[in-house]
């Protein structure tokens, strides 16, 4: 620190010397303010916005614990609260020590500087069943579930956690509908363990048990369904050729209630370098068992791509023509990214 404390000195006053050389011929005692002063100032200036801590090593050395990690985030938030995740790493950080009600805090802070972040939603809505004694979600970690579920419906742990949540509130029918489509994404091991938990619940609601999971056959699986649809999505071949997409890109494919609210009855997620893409809609894509495909007369469908990633339409998505259809369908709905409206 001496070092750079001296070359800085030296610098600063080999700068005011440069700047003070002209006026040596008007007034030599105006030149030698200059070299002293500047110096002077621009020290008085990184004191009121620089970071002088900054050039003390103790500060500059990694933290040696947790609990250090933890002091130095709680300061700098502390300086500069509007970092949302800096808020969340807090939040886990306090989770590691056991200090659930301040991790609960903190994901509060990340939560409301991030109200689209389905993690942040995520993360805060945990922290609230880990904070309570008794381990519950309540009414407010629910509702968040629920609007990450409205988010993005693809969203696994918002789902495992609203079942949870449901089970937890005595619906037991409605906790194993809303597993139930877990089964389809996850590997055998885990998809098995669930199924014990989806059987446990229909139990106590008074249902049978699922069917063995090798019982099911092409008649009888959900997308050979009645009110099951077909879909192909393809992007127009001009607008692909005018504008640079990224393939990576998240393609929602969605049905929802005609003229009824934007939360999808059924809705699958896929990357735009895909498409085109043949894929079937039933009930095991639907975001909440409450609301069902199979239960609608008809519906409307549309493919969209998500700059933010998110099923709720956002500023800057791109969105095919709705096509409205009546249940059950007997082609499959055509529906094309980037046409002209």
């Amino acid at each position: 620190m001496h070092v750079f404390l001296v070359l800085s000195a030296v610098l600063a006053i080999a700068v005011a010397a440069i700047v003070a050389w002209p006026l040596r011929a008007q007034s030599r005692r105006l030149a030698i303010v200059v070299v002293v002063a500047m110096p002077v100032l621009a020290l008085c200036l990184y004191a009121l916005v620089g970071t002088p801590a900054g050039l003390d090593p103790a500060q500059r050395e990694a933290p040696r614990t947790l609990a250090d990690a933890v002091a130095r985030l709680e300061a700098e938030l502390e300086r500069d609260p509007r970092q949302g995740e800096g808020w969340r790493l807090l939040g886990r950080a306090y989770r590691e020590e056991g200090r659930m009600a301040e991790a609960r805090d903190a994901f509060a802070r990340a939560a409301k500087l991030a109200p689209e972040d389905v993690g942040a939603q995520l993360e805060y809505a945990e922290s609230r069943a880990q904070a309570d004694p008794q381990r519950r979600f309540d009414a407010e970690a629910i509702a968040l579930l629920q609007r990450v579920l409205t988010l993005d419906p693809t969203q696994e742990r918002a789902r495992l956690f609203l079942g949870i949540a449901q089970r937890q509130a005595g619906q037991h029918a409605e906790a194993a509908a809303t597993w139930e489509p877990l089964l389809a994404t996850l590997g055998p091991e885990a998809a098995a363990g669930l199924r014990d938990q989806i059987d446990a619940a229909r139990e106590a609601s008074g249902l049978p048990p699922l069917p063995p999971a090798d019982a099911a056959t092409p008649d009888d699986s959900p997308a050979a369904g009645t009110h099951a649809v077909r879909v192909r999505v393809t992007l127009d071949p001009g607008f692909a050729a005018r504008v640079r997409l990224d393939p990576e890109a998240s393609v929602f494919v969605i049905a929802r209630v005609p003229g009824g609210p934007p939360m999808p009855v059924a809705v699958q997620k896929h990357r735009l370098g895909e498409l085109p893409l043949e894929l079937t809609l039933d009930d095991s894509d639907g975001p909440m068992p409450a609301q069902k495909l199979s239960a609608l007369p008809e519906v409307e469908l549309l493919a969209r791509i998500s700059a933010s990633g998110n099923a709720m339409p956002q500023a800057g998505d791109i969105t095919s023509e709705p096509v409205r259809i009546a249940l059950p369908a007997r082609q499959p709905v055509e529906l094309t990214l980037g046409t002209s409206p």
